[in-house]
């Protein structure tokens, strides 16, 4: 038996949104070592969101008002087991010295399949814990 037809389609991700203890560095993270841009800011919510190529990146405080809506983050790790950037180019050597000048480091180097094919990859986490992907897709960004 077929599955039914949707009556949509996906066209991607528009955003992630992760919840942070710290917000000034968070955006020190996003900003100032991947190199998003700040895109609106609705202080009264806690929420700071970040372009990130075609999609968001949505900071909320954990404290906030939509932050604290689903408890504490206190001792129940990460929001999320990782989400992934395709970035270009994917200079590994260059990146990899790039974020350590930043005190982050690079874990599992590899080869993995994402939504363009396999490429090359590697994980980081920011300041709350979470696993940020970069990859540069099949062509190496």
């Amino acid at each position: 038996m077929a599955a039914p037809r949707p009556i949509f389609r996906i066209n991607g991700i528009d955003h992630v949104v992760l919840r942070v203890r710290d917000l000034r560095r968070a955006l020190g993270f996003y900003r100032d070592v991947l190199g998003c841009t700040l895109e609106r800011e609705q202080p009264e919510l806690g929420l700071t969101q970040l372009r990130a190529g075609r999609c968001l990146i949505d900071l909320v405080t954990a404290d906030g008002p939509l932050g604290s809506r689903r408890g504490t983050l206190e001792g129940t790790g990460p929001n999320m087991e990782h989400f992934c950037l395709s970035i270009a180019p994917f200079a590994e050597s260059a990146l990899s010295a790039h974020l350590a000048a930043r005190g982050v480091s690079v874990h599992e180097p590899g080869s993995r399949y994402g939504a363009e094919g396999e490429g090359r990859s590697f994980y980081i986490e920011d300041p709350d814990g979470n696993r940020v992907e970069l990859t540069g897709g099949p062509r190496g960004g």
